[in-house]
């Protein structure tokens, strides 16, 4: 199998379910940001965190991938083999933050990304998430989108902050407060 195929010379793609739009459609930009996430994370994974979270992102990875697929694939769309996002993974994500939180201090005040080189990059993620979360927010204004994927791009990045936040205590790296002047 080749890797070009030259058919989106002009500016589309195909969706899963057939169908070309545009490379700037927002359908695209979700599941393109999406993407992007799980490329940040594997760049996480690959400063070596500790195990239990390298564990936790290859498993968010892989949610990611259906992700993407449920996004590239709208909902009327028949598809068997797209796995759509349900609300028994964004549970799991969910009792992940309840987990990891009860280890760490209780948060009193805001901080600054950063720590050590796994945890700046989960922070990374988190923003990403965040950017994802808002082209979907975008994209459900003109088209529908699964009920629980906007739901579970919030948990992420709730859950991507307490990993980071987790990390570094792991690392016995204190966290630098945000203090304003």
């Amino acid at each position: 199998m080749k890797i070009y195929t030259r058919t989106g010379d002009d500016g589309t793609t195909s969706l899963f379910s057939g169908g070309r739009v545009p490379k700037s459609h927002l359908r695209v930009e979700s599941y393109g940001t999406t993407d992007e996430l799980n490329s940040v994370l594997g760049l996480a994974r690959a400063l070596k965190p500790h195990p239990t979270t390298d564990a936790y992102l290859g498993q968010i990875q892989r949610q990611l991938f259906n992700l993407g697929a449920d996004l590239a694939t709208p909902l009327e769309a028949a598809s068997s083999w797209v796995i759509r996002m349900d609300a028994a993974t964004v549970t799991w994500v969910e009792d992940a933050i309840d987990a990891l939180d009860a280890d760490l201090p209780p948060l009193t005040q805001f901080i600054l990304p950063g720590g050590s080189p796994a945890a700046a990059q989960i922070h990374v993620g988190r923003t990403v998430c965040r950017r994802a979360e808002r082209v979907v927010v975008a994209l459900k204004e003109y088209e529908t989108v699964g009920e629980q994927v906007i739901h579970y791009l919030n948990r992420l990045s709730d859950f991507l902050f307490t990993l980071a936040r987790w990390e570094n205590w792991k690392a016995g790296l204190p966290e630098d407060k945000w203090t304003p002047r």
